[in-house]
Formats: C-alpha cells, structure tokens, sequence
C-alpha cells in the first residue's frame, strides 16, 4: 500500500516539484496547496501518513497547522522549510513536528527524510500505547489492592464481630455480592461500616 502524502507550500514551484518528486518514489500525493488552513483540511479529509509543511504560508503557518494536525495524532508532521533558526526548530518540536528539512533540499534528502519521519511517528504512537496499556494495567492493580484490603477489614470485622471463621467470612462477602450482582469491594464496605452483617 502506498504512503498517502499531503503538501502544504506557498511556493506553486516547489509544490509542483515535491508532488513529481514523491509521485516518481511511488508515493500518493492526496492534497497539495499553499495554504496552512487548507492543509490543516485537506489532512483531516484525506487522513494521510505524513503532511509536509513550510513554514511561512498565508491561512496559517506552518507551525500552527503543525499543532492542529499533531493534535489530531493520526499523522506524522515534516516540516520543509528555508529557515533554521534554533527558535523554530524548537518551536516545530514543540509542535508535535517529527521532521525538519530545510530548503533547498535534494531528493536524495526528502525520501530519507520522510521515511525517518514515519518511522519514528510509528515508534511513538507504539509507544503511547504500551504506555496507555501499562496505566490500565496500573489502574487494575491499584484496584485489586484496594479490593484486597477492604476484604480483609471486612473479614476482620465479621471475626472479630460475629465469630466466624475466615473462610465463612469471606464466603459471606463473595455470596452477598453475587446475589446483588456488586463487587465484592461495595459488600466489604458495608460491612466495614456496619451497615450490613450476617
């Protein structure tokens, strides 16, 4: 399947040139334009794999369409352009930009330029979803642990309250909470509170 590509170039020239280049490498160019506010459209309609942006553009600039399109996070973010001023490197980081080229570039920089670009977009949105996998694992840990000690202030209290032995006491939760359809967590409580006893 071929890499679905949008430009966004104020210069018709280097557009025209950029569309050839990357069609010639066998990519799909879905959009082109000069302006920011058209590319920021053009991405969300045709949903590319990377957006290639200058920096200076009327509409918007390249920095701002940058953080509309990295905010969406589907897309990677290169940016071609003929500044490169520290400022701006750090700005199109900040940007959520995976890629900086400057102009002018040879095509023999571009295609490596873009494929880093993609794949490091590919190793950060793996990333973030180890990450979000390991917070719901987290969560579910948190949860059991507190499930843990509420069960046994629970059982504690029906020892300590009631004379029963562990096993009973533990049983008694459990069977409650499948009788009310609840966790086992909800009936603990109400026994650490008092409010429901064997």
């Amino acid at each position: 399947m071929s890499i679905r590509v949008v430009i966004a170039e104020d210069e018709a020239i280097i557009r025209l040139d950029l569309k050839e280049i990357l069609e010639a490498e066998g990519y799909d160019v879905a959009g082109a334009t000069g302006r920011g506010d058209e590319a920021v459209a053009l991405v969300r309609q045709h949903r590319p794999d990377i957006a290639i942006l200058d920096i200076q553009m009327p509409g918007m600039d390249g920095l701002a369409a940058a953080r509309e399109i990295s905010g969406d996070g589907d897309v990677a973010v290169l940016i071609l352009t003929a500044f490169s001023q520290r400022d701006l490197v750090e700005q199109a980081r900040d940007a959520g930009v995976i890629a900086y080229l400057v102009k002018p570039f040879e095509r023999a920089d571009l295609i490596p330029a873009i494929e880093v670009a993609l794949a490091r977009f590919a190793e950060l949105k793996a990333l973030e979803a180890e990450n979000a996998n390991l917070t719901a694992v987290n969560t579910d840990l948190e949860s059991s642990l507190e499930t843990r000690r509420l069960l046994d202030r629970a059982k504690g209290k029906l020892l300590d309250s009631h004379g029963m032995r562990e096993a009973d006491a533990f049983s008694f939760i459990r069977q409650t909470a499948m009788n009310r359809r609840a966790r086992m967590s909800e009936i603990a409580r109400e026994v650490i509170e008092g409010s429901l006893a064997p």
